[in-house]
């Protein structure tokens, strides 16, 4: 199993980014599919989740109207768009899954600042 997260980056408040994160190695349709953070000196926090098929969703209350969590079952991949940036959006992103155990990408670190 492996994912690898892309798209983080410097944007000033307000801007946005998409996050991708690329899977391999298992079914990637059958498996719902989550998106962590962790700011610095802070516990990782879930910031959204989707359904294997992409019918259901569920937003952290932080990033609620502010970001959009959706997958390709075709191409193993899932997103996470980011609008409405805030400083305290600034951490690293990770891509989760749970197949017996979890299995987390190596993250891609989002700075949100002017």
């Amino acid at each position: 199993v492996q994912l690898v997260e892309s798209g983080g980056g410097l944007v000033q408040p307000g801007g946005s980014l998409r996050l991708s994160c690329v899977t391999s190695g298992f079914s990637f349709s059958t498996y719902p599919m989550r998106w962590y953070r962790q700011a610095p000196g802070s516990e990782r926090e879930l910031v959204a989740s989707i359904s294997s098929t992409g019918s259901i969703t569920n937003y952290g209350d932080s990033v609620k109207g502010r970001f959009t969590i959706s997958r390709d079952n075709a191409k193993s991949t899932v997103f996470l768009q980011m609008n409405s940036l805030k400083v305290e959006d600034t951490a690293v992103y990770y891509c989760n899954t749970f197949i017996r155990s979890d299995y987390w990408g190596k993250g891609t670190l989002v700075t949100v600042s002017s």
